[in-house]
Formats: C-alpha cells, sequence, structure tokens
C-alpha cells in the first residue's frame, strides 16, 4: 500500500518541518527546536551575525545567508522547511485613540506615526496593533502597536525562497521574551490572573518598561541611554535614577530585571533599584549562570550557554499562546494563490508544515469530489439492497440464538453460576487488549543491538520479559521506553548479570573481548517468578550464584528540572 507522504508528493503535496530562527544582538543567528512534552531545548546552533543595534538592522544579508546554510547543514535538517524568525524589536508603543474610529483609520493613523520615527522615513514600515484590553474609556480606546521595516522582512523572505523555505512568520523579541518566562514556568507566579507587575528589559541602547497584568501588556515605556558611553559604575547610578522615577508611573507587586548586554548584570541592577515589591531577575548575556529550561545533552556546552531567551520564546511561538501576538509575514497567502502562480502555498496543521501549490490544490479538490460523488451514488443504489440481505441473516442469526438460549436456561436453571455471556466477552476482551498493548509497547521499544529470549504475557498483567545484549546503554534504554509506553504495569529491572558459565571466564575477559549481558524485566513478585520445583532439585537462584552480577537504578530517568529562581532582597 503506498505511504501518505508517497500520495501527496504525487500531488505535488509535502511535508516541511518547522524551524525556529532568532536575529539576536550580541548574539548572533540562533536556529531552536524545543521538546513540548519535557520543556527542554532539543536541537539548538547558533552562527556569528552582525546587526546594527542603532539602525535596527542586520548588516550584511549575505552573512544572514551564510550562517543560516551553515546552521541547516551543521543540525542536518533540511534547508526545505518552514521557517519561524525572531527580529529585535524595532518600534513599539501605544496611543490612545476614538473608540469610534474603524480599524482601517487606526491603521493609517499608526503608519503615519511611525513614519515620523528616522528609521521609517526611508524604509516603508509594516504595522501590526491590538486593542489593550480592559483600556477603554467612555469614547476613547487603547492600542498597542509595532512596526518593523518592509524591506528587512522581504529581504529575509527572499533569501530563503531562494533555498527552498518558507517564511512562515516574524515575531518580535519583546513578545518572545515575554513567551519564554511563560514556557519555562520562571514567571508562573506573575503571570497568574490579575497579577501586576513589571517586566524592565535593558539592552545597549537603554531599557524599556512593560507594565503587565499576567501575560497581558498593559503599557509600554522606552527610555534611550547610551550604556556603552558610561564606567562600569556610572551605569548603574544613571539606570538606577531614571528606573526609579518611571517606577513611581507603575505600581506593581513584582519587578523582573532582564539584562540583554554584558556591562550590566541583572543580579547587580536588581540589588541597586529600590522596589516595595519582589525584585527577580534573569541573566540574558555572558553573567548567566543557570540555564532558562533545561538543555538536551547531544549540545555541546559552549553553545547551550548562548541560548537566549528570544530564542526559546520564538520555538515557542505554537505552543505558548499570548493575549498580545505581533506576526508579521511580508507576502499574503492570496499572492502565493494566483492563478497565474504555481508557488507553493506553506500551510502549517500542529507542528507539521505542508507545503500545497494552487495546482495541486485544485488536483486534491477534484478528486475528493469524485470520490464523495461515487460513495453518494453507492450508499444510494447499492446500500438499501446490501442492507436487505444483511438483515435477513441477522433475523435468522437472532432466531436461532434465542432458541438455544431458551434451550440452555432450561436446562441450566436460575442460578448465580448460570453461563453470563456478556461477563466472559467483556473479560476476554479486556485480557486480549491488554497483551495486545504489551506487544505494541514491545514491539516499538526494543533497541537494534537487544534480542529477547522469552516474553509472556497473563491475564492478569502480569509480564516477564528475558533477553540479552553486548551494550547495558541498551538495557536501559529498553526498560527506561517501557516504562514509559507500560506506565501503569510497575515493571522493574529484576536481573542484569553477565553471560558466563563460570567466575574464570569473567576473570579472563579483555577490553576487546565482545561481553554478553543477561537480564530480566517483570513486574511478578519472587514467588512467581520460581519455576515448580522438583525433589532434590536446587533453586534457580543457587544455579547461577557463580556469576558476576550488576544492578541498575529502579527508575533510570535522569533528573530534568528548571532551576529555582530565587527573589531579590
Amino acid at each position: 500500500m503506498m505511504k501518505l507522504n508517497e500520495i501527496l508528493a504525487k500531488l505535488g503535496v509535502g511535508s516541511r518541518e518547522t524551524v525556529y530562527l532568532s536575529v539576536t544582538p550580541g548574539v548572533g543567528l540562533e536556529l531552536i527546536q524545543l521538546d513540548a512534552q519535557t520543556k527542554t531545548v532539543k536541537n539548538y546552533n547558533v552562527k556569528p551575525l552582525n546587526y546594527n543595534e542603532s539602525l535596527k538592522e542586520i548588516v550584511d544579508y549575505n552573512e544572514f545567508k551564510d550562517s543560516l546554510v551553515s546552521l541547516f547543514e551543521e543540525s542536518g535538517i533540511n534547508i526545505k522547511s518552514g521557517i519561524v524568525l525572531n527580529m529585535p524589536v524595532v518600534h513599539f508603543g501605544t496611543k490612545e485613540l476614538l473608540g469610534k474610529l474603524p480599524d482601517e483609520d487606526i491603521n493609517e493613523i499608526l503608519i503615519s506615526e511611525v513614519e515620523q520615527v528616522y528609521i521609517f522615513r526611508k524604509d516603508d514600515p509594516l504595522v501590526k496593533w491590538m486593542d489593550v484590553p480592559g483600556a477603554k474609556t467612555e469614547g476613547m480606546r487603547k492600542v498597542l502597536y509595532t512596526a518593523i521595516q518592509k524591506k528587512a522582512v522581504d529581504k529575509i523572505e527572499t533569501i530563503l525562497a531562494d533555498l527552498g523555505a518558507s517564511l512562515i512568520g516574524v515575531e518580535i523579541s519583546l513578545t518572545s521574551i515575554i513567551r519564554a518566562l511563560a514556557f519555562s514556568g520562571m514567571a508562573a507566579e506573575q503571570m497568574r490572573e490579575n497579577v501586576k507587575w513589571n517586566l524592565m528589559v535593558v539592552n545597549q541602547s537603554g531599557y524599556y518598561l512593560c507594565p503587565m497584568v499576567n501575560q497581558m501588556i498593559a503599557d509600554y515605556y522606552e527610555e534611550p541611554l547610551p550604556i556603552k558611553s558610561f564606567e562600569s559604575e556610572e551605569v548603574y547610578n544613571v539606570l538606577n535614577s531614571s528606573a526609579q522615577i518611571t517606577l513611581m508611573n507603575y505600581p506593581a507587586s513584582y519587578l523582573y530585571i532582564i539584562s540583554e548586554t554584558n556591562l550590566v548584570s541583572a543580579e547587580l541592577l536588581a540589588k541597586k533599584i529600590p522596589f516595595d515589591g519582589t525584585k527577580l531577575f534573569i541573566e540574558n548575556n555572558e553573567h548567566k549562570k543557570q540555564d532558562v529550561v533545561p538543555v538536551n545533552l547531544d549540545i555541546l556546552p559552549d553553545r547551550a550557554v548562548k541560548v537566549s531567551l528570544e530564542a526559546i520564546g520564538t520555538g515557542a511561538s505554537f505552543i505558548v499562546q499570548l493575549p498580545a501576538k505581533f506576526t508579521f509575514i511580508a507576502t499574503s497567502a492570496a499572492e502565493y494563490a494566483s492563478e497565474n502562480d504555481d508557488t507553493p502555498i506553506p500551510l502549517r496543521i500542529g507542528e507539521m508544515t505542508f507545503e500545497v501549490s494552487p495546482n495541486a490544490a485544485r488536483k486534491v479538490a477534484t478528486i475528493v469530489a469524485v470520490a464523495i460523488i461515487a460513495i453518494s451514488s453507492a450508499v444510494t443504489w447499492i446500500f438499501p439492497v446490501v442492507l436487505n440481505q444483511q438483515q435477513a441473516k441477522l433475523d435468522d442469526t437472532v432466531a436461532k440464538t434465542t432458541e438455544m438460549l431458551a434451550q440452555y436456561n432450561v436446562s441450566a436453571g436460575k442460578g448465580s453460576s448460570r453461563f453470563n455471556s456478556n461477563r466472559e466477552t467483556e473479560k476476554i476482551s479486556a485480557n486480549n487488549r491488554t497483551k495486545l498493548i504489551s506487544y505494541s509497547a514491545l514491539g516499538e521499544t526494543v533497541p537494534k543491538g537487544l534480542w529477547l529470549t522469552y516474553f509472556v504475557v497473563k491475564d492478569d498483567g502480569k509480564i516477564d520479559i528475558k533477553g540479552q545484549t553486548s551494550n547495558v546503554e541498551d538495557v536501559y534504554v529498553f526498560y527506561k521506553n517501557l516504562k514509559d509506553s507500560l506506565i501503569n504495569s510497575k515493571l522493574r529491572l529484576h536481573k542484569l548479570e553477565l553471560f558466563s558459565d563460570s567466575a574464570d571466564d569473567v576473570a579472563a575477559l579483555t577490553s576487546n573481548s565482545t561481553v554478553i549481558y543477561m537480564f530480566e524485566i517483570t513486574n511478578m513478585t519472587e514467588e512467581e517468578l520460581k519455576p515448580p520445583s522438583k525433589e532434590g532439585e536446587k533453586p534457580a537462584e543457587a544455579q547461577q550464584a557463580q556469576q558476576t552480577q550488576q544492578t541498575l537504578p529502579q527508575d533510570p530517568s535522569p533528573p530534568n528540572s528548571v532551576p529555582n529562581l530565587e527573589p531579590v532582597e
């Protein structure tokens, strides 16, 4: 039978992986993929990329392309993927407007507002905005808005298209940071309902303050400061003086400080700023002492330490849904779907992205329409005939069954010990289901270098598995996977020992010898595992007394937790 992927390929439809990138000043171009179940970083790599923080743009797009290609090659990912890209905030603000204004007029007003910023005097802006929930007053409404250079997004989209990738969306660093705090759980206390807290982010250009209500941005204030021009101690005094005045206007229970520049330690700044509530901090720079989320052990330590909040938040774009979402894309889906253009359209379903060309879509639609007509015809003309035939057979079977049950009731009487067909059917079904689940779990979890010599599943859920391997780690993986698949089975690693007839054989082993290990995994008790003893025969345990034995931990799963965040007094 042809697989689904093969059928889709013949129709011009192919599945694509989703990859998350972040342009992070001071770090570079980051590639990240998260595990939503374990809340860990499962794939990460980073390449250098120069970013001009004054002009808010990538310095060299050829460097961007080279770094992008290197990231995919080293990570072993097909570059023909769907891309979600994070970019630094270019412009962000709030504005109060008349409540009766239509959305089209608001969009025009905000574009005019943004075009007054020096960055957008030569580059057209892409603008996204939203109402601040609960901020409407009589006749007025308050909106949050952000803007990014359209030219920059167009260039990035063109580079990706040339490489065969698709740009799904462009996120901004502010919302990526908030999403990272939500994904990691490091702001769980602050993101409770109706809790007011302030997020202060320090970067090379100064700092910005976001008054928050749980996960929602309630306001925004930015203070430009020439951080690089101050001495080490002087910069803290300047930030302290400015932040004190700003915080007076935004009373809150918590102050969360994040530093993205190596020139400022968030921990030291948190100790210097006076604040009546609880102060917390995260170092998103070289002062970092702990990971925000655990990192896969396959990721090199010198890379793992560079994982930024922006990258984590971008990787969680489809995992954590925030009230405030500002996602840019330069080209609309309608332009992709032009009849004269067969360019594939990226279609996202869950964590997978599919590319569907307009021609392929028409083919699929035609096939589906024909199939529906055929099925409708079959139901209309054929189904009644088949139904009448099957009904006749059913009536005959019911009559015979009724007669047999009547005869049985006469001979067996009406006692409580009478055979109950429903009860017996349910019992058989339950036993078979238990065995089926066990067989399925076993088939999916056996490593390549491990083989089984004995396997039994009893009707009461008891399981006994014996096998051999030349690698102890294979037993570790097999046992862990079985525990994860058969959650309530209470399996344990009963035995793990060298396969040898005598202690002399064990002593003769060298580093070049092939060592075979025997193991047994079970949820049976010691008494259940003992074979029926014969008179004069030694127990099984006594016959193996000469063998060298080694025991693994009962639960081999390594601890995997986020470090506790200590408040600053």
